[in-house]
């Protein structure tokens, strides 16, 4: 499911049957004849855009924007990890006291706050995903850092005088990896999700910009006569929220085999 939607990402010019913003014939059921012999294969929305066209190039706005601000987050939420785990003390406080008081704010709403503040933009997506998310991040990096902190190959390296950087990036980050990337496969699905919400709130990428969480908010007008308005999107972002769920299952199912193993 999630090589799916990561196909229709990286090919939607080619998979597309129409151009996603370009109006056709409106209101369309699934499977109506289009111009020319085509089919409208999911039906129109609202302005006679084609559905699975928009679908298609939705993939592309989540896979982009989901990633991007996932990547984000692990960037500062493992920096800060890493050095809270490393350091210790003043550091570990300071840190901690930060991503305890962010954590403790409903997650929705502190999205929502940081669009309204900065506008509704894919930049503005990937900074409030990042303050948000960071300090979950942070505190699984930071657990696994005073837990590696102790072993004996970072002692002999700190005892040898080796570069704090290099202890933390070299010796530590990759002993932590098999825990965060479980973690991300869920984080990029949540994204998605939020993703999807901001745009059904309206607080998305700005229109016409193909988004799964925009068409629901467009159809749910006249969802209860033209269900397919917002039954696909909805299909299309459980589909991959479902993928990657199942996805870090069986990473983690790998990486218990692997370590009995």
């Amino acid at each position: 499911m999630v090589a799916v939607w990561a196909m229709c990402a990286l090919f939607a010019e080619w998979l597309a049957p129409y151009d996603p913003l370009k109006s056709q014939i409106p209101l369309l059921p699934p499977l109506s004849a289009g111009p020319g012999g085509a089919y409208f294969w999911l039906g129109t929305d609202l302005i006679g855009r084609d559905i699975l066209s928009r679908l298609i190039f939705g993939a592309r706005t989540v896979v982009i924007w989901a990633g991007l601000s996932t990547a984000s987050a692990y960037l500062v939420g493992i920096t800060g990890g890493l050095a809270a785990g490393f350091y210790r003390g003043v550091t570990d406080r300071v840190l901690s006291f930060i991503a305890n008081v962010v954590l403790s704010f409903p997650v929705l709403v502190l999205y929502i706050l940081i669009i309204v503040a900065l506008g509704a933009s894919g930049i503005n997506i990937v900074l409030a995903v990042t303050f948000a998310s960071a300090p979950a991040i942070f505190r699984i990096v930071r657990a696994l850092a005073l837990d590696l902190r102790g072993r004996d190959f970072v002692l002999a390296a700190i005892t040898q005088g080796e570069n704090a950087l290099r202890i933390m990036f070299v010796d530590i980050l990759p002993n932590t990896t098999g825990p965060l990337v479980v973690d991300a496969c869920l984080r990029l699905g949540y994204t998605a999700i939020t993703i999807g919400t901001l745009g059904f709130l309206g607080l998305g990428l700005p229109p016409p910009t193909p988004d799964w969480g925009g068409m629901v908010n467009e159809g749910r007008g006249m969802a209860i006569v033209f269900p397919h308005l917002v039954i696909f999107p909805c299909i299309a972002i459980s589909s991959l929220m479902l993928g990657l769920s199942l996805l870090a299952d069986g990473l983690r199912e790998a990486g218990r085999v692997g370590a009995r193993g």
